[in-house]
C-alpha cells in the first residue's frame, strides 16, 4: 500500500474525472488519500469526496496561509466550528507563506499559532506549509514543541540543515515532485537523510513531477516520487513505499 499525504482531489480541477483519478492511483497500489482543507470554500467539496470514498479519502481541517485575509478570524472560526462537531485526520495545511504575499504576514503568525494549540488540544497532527518561510516555520514550531507535537512539513525543498532541524522536532518531510526536478537539489539532501524520517506526497493538481511537469498532477503519478527516490536512496521501490507507508500510519493511525 501507497499513502498520498497530500492532495487536493476535491479541487475543480478534477471535478470532471475525480473517480477515474482515484481508479489509476489504486490500480499503482495509491489506496490511501490525505486532503488538506484551504478555508471555508473548499470544505464542502472535500467532505463530499470523502464520504464517498470511506477508508481511502480522509479529510484535514484548517486555513491555508495564502487564504489568511482581513477576514481571517471568521475562516478560523468556521475550522473552530468543525473541529468541534467531528474528527480529522489532521490539522491543515497550515503554515505561513511569504511567496506570493506578506500582506498578512502578522496575521499569518497569528493563524499559525492558534491552528497549533488547537491541534495540541485535539491530540491531532499537523500539516505546514513553508513556502519561503521553512525557517519561520521551523521556529514557531520550536515554541509550541513540547514533546506532543508531530506531523509534516508539506513539499519539503530546502537544504540538509533545515531538514535535520525538522526531523530533530519530530517532524518528517512530504517529498513529492519537487524531487525530480533536475535543479531542485533535493536529491543530494535526502542523499543523506534517512527513509524513516519521510512521507510521500504529490499536492496534486500541483506539482507534478517527470516527465509530465507543467500538466495537471494526479496520485497515480506518486510512482514517478517513487522511483526516483529509490534512485537517490540505492533501494528498491518497495522498500521506498513500505517504510513511508510505515511513517504516514505512524502520523495519521492505520
Amino acid at each position: 500500500m501507497i499513502i498520498d499525504t497530500h492532495c487536493h482531489l476535491y479541487l475543480p480541477e478534477f471535478s470532471q474525472d475525480y473517480q477515474e483519478v482515484i481508479s489509476r492511483a489504486m490500480q499503482e497500489d495509491v489506496s490511501r488519500f490525505y486532503l488538506p482543507s484551504i478555508d471555508s470554500q473548499s470544505i464542502n467539496s472535500m467532505l463530499q469526496l470523502e464520504d464517498q470514498f470511506p477508508g481511502q479519502c480522509f479529510s484535514m481541517m484548517g486555513l491555508h496561509p495564502c487564504s489568511v485575509k482581513s477576514n481571517y478570524q471568521d475562516e478560523l472560526d468556521v475550522a473552530q466550528d468543525w473541529l468541534l462537531r467531528r474528527k480529522f485526520a489532521a490539522v491543515g495545511e497550515i503554515g505561513l507563506d511569504f511567496f506570493w504575499d506578506k500582506t498578512f504576514e502578522k496575521q499569518q503568525y497569528e493563524v499559525f499559532h492558534q491552528q497549533i494549540e488547537w491541534a495540541l488540544e485535539y491530540d491531532l497532527p499537523i500539516v505546514i506549509h513553508s513556502r519561503d518561510s521553512t525557517l519561520e516555520c521551523i521556529d514557531v514550531v520550536q515554541q509550541h514543541q513540547k514533546g506532543a507535537l508531530k506531523g509534516v512539513f508539506h513539499c519539503f525543498g530546502s537544504d540538509y540543515e533545515s531538514a535535520v532541524k525538522i526531523i530533530d522536532l519530530g517532524f518528517y518531510l512530504g517529498i513529492g515532485g519537487i524531487l525530480t526536478y533536475k535543479n531542485s537539489g533535493l536529491a543530494a539532501v535526502l542523499q543523506k537523510i534517512p527513509l524513516e524520517h519521510m512521507v510521500l506526497e504529490t499536492d496534486a493538481p500541483y506539482l507534478t513531477p517527470v516527465p509530465f511537469r507543467g500538466k495537471r498532477n494526479e496520485s497515480s503519478y506518486l510512482k514517478y516520487v517513487i522511483s526516483k527516490l529509490a534512485l537517490v536512496k540505492g533501494v528498491s521501490s518497495d522498500e521506498v513505499a513500505a517504510i513511508t507507508t510505515f511513517n504516514a500510519e505512524k502520523i495519521f493511525g492505520s
